[in-house]
């Protein structure tokens, strides 16, 4: 290295000017990089990270510009020692440009995405199927998982990453459970969780689940059965597989724990995991004496108090299937 660096400045020296602007354009003029790339640059001397960049067509190929690469490393060494991580380079970037991002540049975050209504089987699926995360993924508790984008470093283990998730689930749980309405039928977090996954699996539409979980409140305080299809759903797949078909009247007889149409109160845990707006939803539910919805045929739902609204509102529902 230091034989190198001695050549390159005894040339300079020799040639004067003329040199001097060739090494100038070298460490300057745009690279031949055509689009922004992200190259892993591993531990290593300076003549590897050089040849990982020529390979990844960042830097010119050839010994020129290795020489003035390494030339220019040790002319600036002062703004910094070269680190090994994952970086993103811009299309054209100089050499100069290469340099403060090895120097200074974060790694580059790849993104992550829990969506909401998952189970802890679709959920280890998604973190076992993303190649930039390492080692075994253990299989998540139930509704321990807060859905949303996450960002992790490439090798970032899937333990490791998995835990951070549900290190958010705790914290946001954590501060809504603080700040609940108190509400007898739900008395403890587990229960929050549980009907929270409830109100997720039954609507998509943010604005309707405070409704959808005060009647499931109002079904427990009554002593009345749930009878929510998506756990009867869970008891037969365990979340494993989707179910593929309408339930059958004879899966609505199984005798899973989960099966709200046979046994009252909320079932042994939760689901799915989750949403925000479900678990809002949950500490938070609407006013009212709703006992009953069904789907109104526009994406929502209709509710009502008594049994012969609800029929009433069955009927009209059953309409829209016909047209």
């Amino acid at each position: 290295m230091r034989k190198t660096v001695f050549l390159l400045l005894s040339l300079l020296l020799l040639g004067g000017g003329a040199v001097g602007v060739k090494l100038w354009a070298g460490y300057t003029q745009p690279g031949p990089l055509t689009q922004d790339t992200d190259v892993v640059i591993p531990q290593g001397n300076y003549r590897s990270t050089i040849h990982t960049l020529q390979s990844a067509h960042v830097l010119p190929s050839g010994m020129v510009t290795e020489y003035v690469a390494l030339l220019a490393i040790q002319l600036t060494r002062h703004q910094g020692q070269l680190h090994a991580a994952e970086l993103n380079f811009p299309t054209d970037s100089s050499l100069k440009q290469v340099l403060w991002i090895l120097r200074h540049a974060h790694p580059v975050l790849h993104k992550l995405t829990i969506p909401e209504g998952l189970s802890a089987y679709q959920i280890q699926e998604i973190f076992e199927n993303a190649a930039f995360l390492t080692g075994q993924t253990p299989l998540p508790e139930e509704g321990s998982v807060q859905p949303q984008t996450y960002k992790f470093l490439r090798n970032t283990t899937r333990s490791n990453a998995l835990a951070s998730t549900q290190t958010a689930m705790a914290h946001t749980l954590g501060s809504l459970w603080q700040n609940r309405e108190v509400i007898s039928e739900i008395p403890n977090k587990h229960a929050l969780v549980t009907l929270a996954s409830l109100i997720e699996k039954e609507t998509s539409v943010p604005e309707e689940r405070p409704e959808v979980a005060r009647v499931f409140i109002n079904r427990l305080n009554a002593g009345i059965k749930l009878q929510t299809d998506p756990t009867v759903i869970y008891g037969l797949t365990a979340g494993k597989t989707p179910l593929g078909h309408g339930l059958t009247h004879a899966e609505l007889q199984n005798a899973s724990a989960y099966n709200t149409y046979l046994y009252a109160g909320l079932p042994p845990g939760p689901i799915c995991s989750p949403g925000l707006s479900a678990l809002q939803a949950a500490a938070h539910p609407a006013k009212g004496d709703m006992l009953y919805f069904v789907a109104n045929g526009r994406g929502g739902h209709n509710f009502a108090n008594t049994l012969a609204e609800h029929n009433k509102n069955v009927s009209e529902f059953r309409k829209t299937l016909k047209k």
